[in-house]
């Protein structure tokens, strides 16, 4: 059991350098304490998931790139989000507009490498199993 997740939500990736915000859209018209309640579809980068700063990932094209034009030494570029999967595991017995509920305990893979957790739910009152 965790706490469902709502907009505002703060998120942490592991090669990013800089928190941010998860961004719900209204569209699913549940609420919890007056914002938008997430969903596991709720992964779309640059609507849902913003950038974390600079990336640091030696997977990521751009840091690559940059690396090897600094002779080696590790170069972070800007985050760009490459998330392209849903966030697992969610709350399958919570269902917010068809789609099972995300919690806090969830996490999105970016596919150059980076682990995306919520670190601040955006709501420490409503608990979702």
């Amino acid at each position: 059991m965790g706490f469902c997740v709502c907009a505002g939500a703060m998120c942490a990736c592991s090669f990013g350098v800089a928190p941010s915000a998860l961004v719900v859209t209204p569209e699913n018209r549940v609420l919890a304490g007056g914002v938008p309640m997430a969903t596991i579809m709720d992964y779309v980068p640059l609507k849902n998931i913003l950038p974390f700063g600079m990336c640091s990932s030696i997977a990521n094209p751009q840091v690559a790139a940059a690396t090897a034009a600094a002779l080696g030494v590790l170069t972070p570029m800007p985050c760009i989000p490459a998330v392209t999967a849903p966030w697992l595991p969610g709350a399958p017995a919570v269902l917010v507009a068809n789609k099972p509920a995300l919690n806090a305990g969830s996490k999105a893979i970016c596919m150059w490498g980076g682990v995306i957790q919520i670190t601040n739910p955006g709501s420490g009152n409503v608990i979702v199993p």
